[in-house]
């Protein structure tokens, strides 16, 4: 059987709405906050500041979909559900990590570079 080949810059390629749900706001945040170890919703709700309940549990979904996140409901009353990393979104969030932190470490340059832009 032919191998599949996949390319993000096409149009219809299903890698780029994977990419999406991996590199958005969200699902980054998401992912990285994963990399703490098997999280609640609502705690994961916590960690990302500013996200909607309804966000979440959206992204979560999409996140689920594409096979980087699992989801492990327990039938308790309430319910308990939490979610944690699969072996491919840790290697997912490891790279969005290493993002972050170059992004965190270099901001002053970037605001010095918004500074420049907006006095023009």
């Amino acid at each position: 059987m032919d191998e599949l080949l996949f390319d993000v810059f096409a149009r219809n390629c299903p890698s780029r709405e994977t990419m999406e749900h991996a590199t958005g706001r969200w699902g980054t945040l998401a992912l990285v906050a994963l990399r703490d170890g098997t999280t609640r919703f609502n705690a994961l709700r916590r960690r990302v500041d500013g996200i909607s309940e309804k966000m979440l549990s959206q992204t979560l979904q999409a996140l689920e979909r594409d096979g980087l996140v699992l989801r492990e409901a327990r039938p308790t009353i309430p319910p308990h559900v939490e979610y944690s990393l699969t072996p491919l979104g840790a290697a997912v969030a490891g790279q969005l990590f290493g993002l972050i932190e170059l992004l965190e470490g270099r901001m002053p340059e970037v605001i010095a570079a918004r500074e420049t832009y907006d006095a023009r």
